[in-house]
């Protein structure tokens, strides 16, 4: 039978809980920060966000691109995917970014629409496969954590949030900040080999 969080909070505060691993302080501040360009992708078959951030130590972020794919309804399916792989690819190679940063599958009730994500992820994973870019992928809820520190924030709260941390005159389309969020995401949470 499992104890109550309230039985394991008495007894971790009376000494008697499980032992906590030490953590070493300064193995914490071996963490190198990231240096680069990231080309962040939040795929979508008619609205596709691409943003290029650039990450150097000390400085501030930088957006340096960005980009919403819109695609109107009339455009057939799989015309819909070559141009997915096209604006990724002109984007990687326009910045020649050091990792692609992208959306994992979410979970959708309708099987169509999980059909739909899949190929337009597909589309844009296949141009950084062919350009041997480095692929990192996340959740949208910890992207959400990473960046406003909260997993359930708005795209409104992310659009904010990137506009500020990017410095940004005005916030970026959904989409864009979206995607700029992946790539800040990426810098913020990536553990070198």
């Amino acid at each position: 039978m499992a104890r109550s969080s309230r039985k394991l909070w008495a007894e971790h505060l009376a000494g008697k809980g499980r032992a906590v691993t030490a953590i070493d302080p300064k193995a914490l501040l071996k963490k190198v920060p990231y240096s680069g360009l990231v080309l962040g992708v939040d795929p979508s078959l008619r609205g596709m966000g691409l943003a290029v951030v650039e990450f150097e130590p000390n400085r501030p972020h930088r957006l340096l691109d960005s980009l919403t794919l819109k695609l109107k309804p009339k455009v057939p399916f799989v015309e819909c995917l070559g141009e997915i792989h096209k604006a990724v690819a002109a984007m990687a190679k326009k910045w020649n970014p050091r990792h692609l940063s992208c959306e994992e599958t979410i979970y959708v009730n309708n099987f169509k629409t999980a059909q739909i994500m899949g190929a337009s992820r597909g589309a844009a994973l296949s141009a950084a496969a062919v350009l041997e870019l480095p692929v990192f992928e996340y959740a949208p809820l910890r992207v959400k954590q990473a960046v406003v520190g909260f997993g359930r924030a708005s795209k409104e709260q992310l659009a904010r949030t990137m506009a500020q941390m990017l410095q940004l005159p005005e916030p970026l389309s959904y989409d864009e900040s979206d995607a700029a969020a992946l790539a800040l995401c990426h810098a913020l949470t990536w553990i070198p080999d």
